[in-house]
This record gives structure tokens, C-alpha cells and sequence, in this order.
């Protein structure tokens, strides 16, 4: 069933903010801008207003999502107990794109936004439009990013208009995000910091604001099984969803059948995903960030990607093919394709980061249907970068040496 959205424009926040705010405090479910990207908007303490949101984007419920604060004092509302470690971090990076995942306050929140769990991840974002509208609705706020499930995260308001126009209250434009990726989640175990999602803050940013309280796990946390699902949260997803476990297969680079892709040797096949698991945190599960057109992302010596990436987007176009190419700065002059993006410099990947969400959407709307993605150094946030243009590829890879 359709609704009507509403659109409260940039030009006058003042009284998109007043009815935003009310339209969440009502039990509605409204987009709103943050530093990273757009999030969708409901009363975490709501069951109806966060399954909206899960109706909304088309999103499995045993994907948890993470709670916004207006100020950090809010965060004892939600968790059992705040670690020296964690507190740290706070201090360091809140308000900002860091998403702390904390030991959850028995009846803080609907069982859904944590997927049952016993934890909570909470945030206070940096846009100071965003914290007023927590303030004013009154209520912590679970927000997923504002798109349907599995498409590129919003960076722009009409980016939310695309995917949920009548499918939602309404919409609250506060222009272009900064970060243009996804906040970092964390989750301190053990005296340990793990990375369970790349994001807005580095790795080496972690390490230094932890120095000489604890360390930075080198390798991710895997998604974790819903072993730490408390009995509230289990009589809670046994409501929502009938006790039926969801089971995703990640598609793998292995060739489909199309003319033009890349079926050789050295492309990395996605591991598909348990069933029955409930991660952490979101954005490690499910297929995400995707355009419509199949992405091919090539990695490895600078000087030799633009050989393959060319080769490639010229089998692809021989196949009768509409082709993008996504490139750095510095090899941009070099491909012929239907449409060449100019990412930024390689050195800088907090540019193509900015961009990245963009200009996926671009080549949906310009009805391309195969993408050659050049790959950017692992570098500070170019790791976050590379998590994102890895799940848009599906896991399609072609390592150069």
C-alpha cells in the first residue's frame, strides 16, 4: 500500500525538523541526513515503527540495526555498562561516524532492532541536523541507512526519494553526507577492539585513540550466531517472524553466463552466509550496496590495471553491452567505455569513498548493465572502500600481479 511522503526541503529545516520530529514521535518512519549517509528513521523502543522500517526497505529482520543518540549521557538509557575501553572511544569520536556495540539494557529497545541479541550498537552522529531531530522527537532512533535493501546507501535525499518514495513518511534533505560510506562499527571484546564494519573511521585512527588500553584485532570478527539471544529476543523474533531461520546465498565471481565478464583465474568467491545467524552488527550478512548492472572489481598493480580494466570493458562491450568504467584520476584519459568516472586521485580514496554510493546510482540511471571497477589501496579508509566495492561486485574480483 502506497503513502504519501512528504518532502521537507533543505531550504527551510526549521519546519521539516518540527514535523519530522513529530511524525517519528507518532510511531512514523522518516529519512534523515547524517554525516555517512541518510538513515531511515523510527522510535527505537517501537516494534511497529522499526518493523515499518524493515517493511520499508525489503530488509530480513535478523539484520540488527543501529540506535542514534542526540548526546552521549543517552547512551546509559541503552547499555548495561560502558567499558574503559569504550569510553575512550566515545571521547575520541563521538559525536562521528563510530558505531559502539555494547552489552544492551534489558527492555531499552524492541527486540528487533538488536535481531534478539544482547548487545545494542548505538552512535551519536556528527550532523547537527540529525541530533536536533533526535532531540525533538523525544526518543533514541534506529535507522538503517534510508534505501531498499541490498541498493547503493543514499547520499543525497533524492537518492531516498528513488527507492522509497510512498513507501515512507517522509523525507528531511540536509543536502549531500560528508563520509559518503557507512560508520565504522566496533565491538570490544576481551580487552580487544574488532572491526565488524569498515567505515568513516579508520583502523589506525582505533589504534591510536586506544594506545595503551587495548588492541586492534587484525582480522574481522566473524558474524556470530544468535548464542547471545536473550529470552526476550527470542520470544520477540519468534513474533516477527514465525521462528523461520533466513538463509542468503552470497553470489560468488564465478561466471553466469554472460558474454564479457571475466572468467579467469585469480577472481575470489564470496563465502556464502550461514543460516539462522544473526551478526553483530549490520552490513555483514547480506548482499549490499548493488547496482542494477553486474561489477567487476580489478585489484592489484597500479600499472597494470588499466590493461585489464580496458581488456575487459571491451569484452563486455562486443557483447553488445553498456559499460562503465570507475577509475582514479590518474587513469581516467586511458578507458573508452560508454561512461568513464573520474573517482579521485589513488592516493586519495576518501574521494572515491565520497562518491562511490553516486556514481552507482548514476550508471543505473544511464542503463548500464556491466561496470569495470578499478580497486583503490587498503589504507586507512580506503578499507572501508574496499568492503563496499567488494559486496557491490558480489564478490566478482580479477587480482592483477
Amino acid at each position: 500500500m502506497s503513502i504519501e511522503t512528504k518532502y521537507w526541503p533543505a531550504e527551510s529545516p526549521g519546519t521539516g525538523i518540527e514535523e519530522a520530529a513529530a511524525a517519528i514521535a507518532a510511531g512514523g518512519v522518516v529519512a534523515f541526513p547524517t554525516e555517512t549517509v541518510y538513515g531511515l528513521g523510527g522510535g527505537a523502543g517501537s516494534t511497529e515503527a522499526v518493523r515499518r522500517i524493515f517493511a520499508a526497505k525489503g530488509r530480513p529482520s535478523d539484520n540488527p540495526l543501529i540506535v542514534h543518540l542526540a548526546r552521549r549521557a543517552s547512551v546509559a538509557g541503552l547499555a548495561k555498562e560502558i567499558g574503559a575501553v569504550e569510553a575512550a572511544l566515545m571521547d575520541a569520536f563521538w559525536p562521528g561516524p563510530l558505531t559502539l556495540v555494547l552489552p544492551v539494557r534489558e527492555g531499552a529497545v524492541s527486540p528487533l532492532v538488536t535481531a534478539g541479541l544482547d548487545t545494542v550498537a548505538v552512535r551519536v552522529p556528527a550532523h547537527e541536523l540529525a541530533r536536533e531531530l533526535i532531540e525533538r522527537a523525544g526518543c533514541p532512533i534506529a535507522a538503517p541507512s534510508a534505501n531498499r535493501s541490498g541498493r547503493p546507501s543514499p547520499t543525497l535525499a533524492r537518492h531516498v526519494l528513488e527507492d522509497l518514495d510512498g513507501r515512507i513518511d517522509g523525507v528531511l534533505d540536509g543536502g549531500a553526507t560528508g563520509v559518503g560510506l557507512e560508520s565504522t562499527v566496533v565491538r570490544v571484546v576481551d580487552g580487544t577492539i574488532h572491526i565488524l564494519r569498515p567505515g568513516g573511521i579508520t583502523r589506525e585512527q582505533l589504534r591510536q585513540a586506544a594506545e595503551g588500553l587495548a588492541d586492534v584485532a587484525e582480522e574481522a570478527m566473524p558474524a556470530e550466531a544468535g548464542a547471545g539471544m536473550t529470552a526476550e529476543g527470542r520470544a520477540g523474533m519468534r513474533a516477527i517472524d514465525g521462528g523461520a531461520g533466513t538463509t542468503t546465498e552470497r553470489r560468488s565471481g564465478a561466471t553466469d553466463g554472460r558474454a564479457g565478464t571475466a572468467g579467469t583465474a585469480g577472481i575470489d568467491r564470496g563465502a556464502g552466509t550461514p543460516s539462522g545467524e544473526a551478526p553483530r552488527s549490520p552490513g555483514v550478512k547480506y548482499a549490499h550496496y548493488a547496482p542494477r548492472g553486474e561489477m567487476l572489481l580489478v585489484t592489484g598493480a597500479a600499472d597494470r590495471l588499466p590493461a585489464i580494466v580496458q581488456e575487459q570493458a571491451l569484452q563486455a562491450a562486443d557483447a553488445g553491452r553498456r559499460v562503465a568504467v570507475l577509475s582514479c584520476a590518474e587513469h581516467v584519459a586511458l578507458y573508452r567505455a560508454d561512461a568513464v568516472f573520474d573517482c579521485g586521485p589513488r592516493g586519495e580514496p576518501e574521494k572515491a569513498a565520497q562518491s562511490l554510493y553516486a556514481t552507482l546510482r548514476e550508471c543505473d540511471e544511464r542503463a548500464i548493465d556491466f561496470i569495470v571497477a578499478e580497486g583503490y589501496p587498503e589504507d586507512g579508509i580506503g578499507a572501508a572502500l574496499m568492503n563496499r566495492m567488494r559486496k557491490a561486485a558480489g564478490g566478482r574480483e580479477l587480482s592483477v600481479r
